[in-house]
């Protein structure tokens, strides 16, 4: 009998598994987030790497992570230039990555864009062209003409890691007269402020400077779990692009409209217009009730925050009230609900809390403020 017991209960744990398979639902690892007004979200990694160029694995294991991490669309943008597996896999089709990705994902909620990675010395560096008809086109020795190739493709190309030690020794994104040119030129039109385990200021100030995409990805070329330890918690870097509709061509739409915000070890980084209706999505005041005590009622109110995102917000008070149990910082941890007690000094029927929210940035030591409201509950 108990072998019987034991049997059924490893065949339900295989149906569970498989269920939240299908589901694409894997608990503790989904990221996730809320849409906002007039637009879905869609999570997106654009910047991955397989055996088709420097990378480590088949193009179907990018597509399993991707499925595992609640993604909505993945590029694999294997260098064109750069092939050091050559010898051992030669793919003289350089939409090879794309086609078996495609196949591997026929059957999953996973959007796959065909892109590649333009690979120069600087200037320009390195590029990425998605939403290509082939990539084959763009393997000429100008670089120039590579770009032009993309832009007569339809592409949007942004530029990758700006900030990489290889290319500027110093760590800082600087722009060369090619690449104002290409900007001018409407060849380049996203800039990553995110690659991999780098965040770069610099970078970002580009962006809004010159009214770039703000773009993050992982840039992965081994194992997602391994390089962002996501068994314990960890998570790859991902651009949140806020689209009409779950769709390739609503994706490029939303990108080529600028409609995005980068999310990167707890941080989201990102224009004041997409970022804050995230944030008031993420954020949900809940109950707001005095307490009393023997002595009968007080005026100060238990308040809770539902944070309804997988991001773990610091808040810093800029109320002019005083909190009861903490001081003036606050944390909100992903996925719960967090009670606090607020010091109102006169009963109230309705007050607003206003924080400076230190886990965002809209640009270089920028983080913008929000105001939560609390209705008042009468027993």
């Amino acid at each position: 009998m108990k072998k019987t017991f034991s049997l059924l209960v490893i065949i339900g744990l295989i149906l569970s598994a498989q269920a939240q398979h299908i589901n694409g639902n894997y608990p503790g690892r989904t990221i996730s987030f809320p849409d906002i007004p007039g637009y879905v979200t869609l999570k997106t990694d654009l910047h991955m790497h397989t055996v088709l160029s420097d990378g480590e694995v088949w193009p179907s294991i990018r597509v399993q992570e991707a499925v595992r991490d609640g993604l909505d669309a993945i590029s694999i943008t294997d260098h064109i230039e750069y092939q050091p597996h050559q010898n051992d896999i030669p793919h003289p089709d350089r939409n090879r990555s794309y086609k078996i990705a495609s196949y591997s994902a026929k059957d999953e909620p996973l959007l796959i864009i065909n892109g590649a990675e333009v690979t120069r010395n600087m200037p320009p560096g390195h590029a990425n062209a998605i939403f290509l008809e082939d990539v084959n086109k763009l393997n000429v020795e100008d670089s120039v003409k590579a770009f032009k190739e993309a832009k007569k493709q339809g592409a949007f190309v942004f530029w990758n890691h700006p900030n990489w030690e290889a290319q500027y020794k110093d760590g800082v994104a600087k722009l060369d007269d090619l690449h104002k040119k290409l900007i001018r030129k409407d060849m380049i039109h996203g800039i990553e402020v995110v690659n991999d385990v780098t965040y770069s200021d610099e970078a970002l100030q580009i962006a809004l400077d010159y009214d770039l995409t703000i773009m993050g990805t992982s840039d992965i070329h081994g194992l997602i779990d391994w390089q962002y330890d996501v068994p314990s918690g960890g998570h790859r870097p991902i651009t949140l692009v806020f689209a009409k509709e779950k769709s390739k061509e609503s994706l490029r739409e939303a990108l080529f409209e600028k409609r995005t915000v980068v999310f990167y070890n707890n941080m989201l980084i990102g224009r004041e217009d997409y970022l804050l209706p995230l944030i008031d999505r993420c954020l949900n005041p809940q109950e707001a009730k005095y307490l009393t005590t023997w002595a009968g009622e007080t005026s100060v109110v238990r308040i809770l925050i539902q944070n309804k995102s997988d991001a773990s917000f610091i808040l810093k008070s800029k109320s002019e009230f005083k909190f009861h149990d903490v001081g003036e910082i606050v944390v909100l941890d992903p996925n719960s609900i967090t009670e606090l007690k607020v010091k109102t000094i006169d009963v109230l029927e309705e007050f607003q809390l206003k924080f400076e929210v230190l886990t965002a940035v809209t640009a270089p030591n920028t983080h913008p403020e929000i105001e939560l409201t609390f209705e008042v509950t009468k027993e």
